[in-house]
């Protein structure tokens, strides 16, 4: 398996959220920058050219080869604003039901908006998240 083609970039995360056009998407995602610094604790970092990511794992795939990759992040894409709950949400319908209007693919929540959401039920659901990424990879 190849190294991940989303790596750790130096471009800063603000910088990011500043050049993003549309002034909603923009807002929303300085909003998920600052819950995402205040539930995990760490510093905002860019994976590849449009992912805010929070912390890192590390993982073993079938071919025992290593990788690392952010623990959990959001992105503001053109469509929607995409926050990457690691290693997916299989455990977390009953939240889900709470959270408002979104959409779900593997390990992304797609959200039109942060007003359509419940922002504690959003808040509830990255500390589940973080929390099972702990027992499933601790630090």
């Amino acid at each position: 398996m190849p190294e991940n083609k989303t790596q750790p970039t130096q471009i800063s995360p603000r910088d990011f959220i500043a050049s993003v056009e549309h002034p909603t998407r923009r807002d929303d995602a300085l909003t998920l920058l600052a819950l995402m610094e205040k539930i995990t604790g760490w510093e905002a970092t860019m994976w590849g050219a449009s992912i805010i990511g929070f912390g890192t794992y590390k993982y073993q795939t079938a071919d025992k080869k290593w990788h690392e990759f952010m623990r959990t992040g959001f992105s503001p894409r053109k469509a929607n604003l995409v926050c990457y709950i690691m290693p997916g949400y299989t455990n977390f319908d009953p939240t889900l039901e709470r959270l408002g209007k979104h959409k779900l693919g593997k390990s992304c929540l797609y959200l039109n908006e942060l007003a359509d959401v419940d922002m504690d039920v959003l808040e509830e659901l990255i500390r589940a998240e973080l929390d099972d990424m702990e027992k499933k990879y601790p630090l």
